[in-house]
This record gives structure tokens, C-alpha cells and sequence, in this order.
């Protein structure tokens, strides 16, 4: 996988941290710069550590399913991406909450990296380093939703549901290019 497509990946993977950390700065009476390093320690630690773990999972099965595992990145990163298009596009809003207790971000990073596991199951089945690559995908995300934490207090809540429809569209677009390549029809 080159540089491109990963950090492209990394940017789209980072969508659902970034619009929750922007929802998070939204609704904080006061945002310091330790209260959004803190929001991205959170999100990029689980974006990094969940695709480790799908990785490691993918790889039992690898050797079964390679026949078809280009198939399986397509529908896994279209599923993924067309959820966070109905997300984006839903009209249910979401009560913001500026609690960073533990108990509160740790069920955000999760919620917000169960798609990265599925990019790790996927990764297993790439030609992928995977330590660079999910250190790549944490960092990035780390950095937007960090960022994010200042928009939301800034700009409000309206670059939310932007953030996870262009995730959505960018999962769904890389899902399409891995199976194009396999397949041959991309160089």
C-alpha cells in the first residue's frame, strides 16, 4: 500500500473521531490545549491499537479465504463508508457532552474505531506494513481530532456530519480502487 492511499485512508478512518471530537469541543465550557491533546490521545491510541488487532485476526484466516479477499476489503470499506454516509446524512441529532472521563472516551474511541478493526482485518490480506501503518493512522487521526476538539468550539457543529460524509465516500472510494486492482483494471 503507497503513502497516498494510506494517508487517504488514515484521513477517512479519522472522520468519525474527528466530527465526535468536534461535537466534544462544541459542548466543553472552556478548551485547552490539554483537553484536545487528551480527546486525540484517546481516538488516535484506538485508531492505531484496532487495526493492530484486526490485523492479528485477519491473519488466522488469511491463508483460507485469499481467493477472495480482495472482495472482502470492497465490501468491508463499503460497508463501512456507506454507514458513515447514512450517519452524515441521518437528521437524528446527537446530545453533545464535554465530559473526557474515562469511562466516557473510552466508549467513544471504541464506537469511533470499530471500522479501523475491519481495516485491520483487511490489512492482513494487503500488502501492508502493519506497525507503520496503523502508527500512521493514529497519528493522523490523533491530529485531526485534536484539531477537531478547536473547531467544534469555534465553528460548532456544523462541519460534523461533512467530516463523515466525505469518511464515508473515501472509505468506499479506496474499497472500489483495491478490487480494481485485483481484478486488473488499475495499473
Amino acid at each position: 500500500m503507497d503513502l497516498l492511499t494510506l494517508f487517504t485512508l488514515a484521513v477517512g478512518l479519522s472522520m468519525d473521531a474527528f466530527a465526535v471530537a468536534v461535537c466534544k469541543g462544541l459542548a466543553m465550557q472552556k478548551v485547552t490545549l490539554k483537553k484536545a491533546l487528551l480527546v486525540g490521545v484517546w481516538f488516535g491510541g484506538f485508531q492505531a491499537g484496532m487495526p493492530l488487532l484486526g490485523y492479528f485476526l485477519g491473519v488466522q484466516f488469511k491463508e483460507s479465504i485469499t481467493s477472495i479477499d480482495h472482495w472482502i476489503s470492497f465490501i468491508l470499506l463499503g460497508l463501512i463508508g456507506a454507514n458513515m454516509i447514512r450517519e452524515a446524512l441521518s437528521k437524528e441529532e446527537e446530545e453533545a457532552d464535554g465530559s473526557l472521563d474515562v469511562k466516557t472516551m473510552f466508549l467513544l474511541a471504541v464506537a469511533t474505531s470499530i471500522d479501523a478493526l475491519a481495516i485491520g482485518v483487511t490489512f492482513a490480506f494487503l500488502k501492508v506494513s502493519i506497525v507503520p501503518a496503523v502508527s500512521f493512522i493514529g497519528i493522523i487521526t490523533f491530529l485531526l481530532s485534536s484539531v477537531g476538539v478547536k473547531v467544534g468550539s469555534v465553528a460548532g457543529a456544523k462541519y460534523k456530519s461533512k467530516a463523515e460524509l466525505a469518511g464515508g465516500i473515501i472509505l468506499i472510494l479506496l474499497g472500489l480502487k483495491i478490487l480494481l486492482e485485483h481484478l486488473g483494471i488499475l495499473g
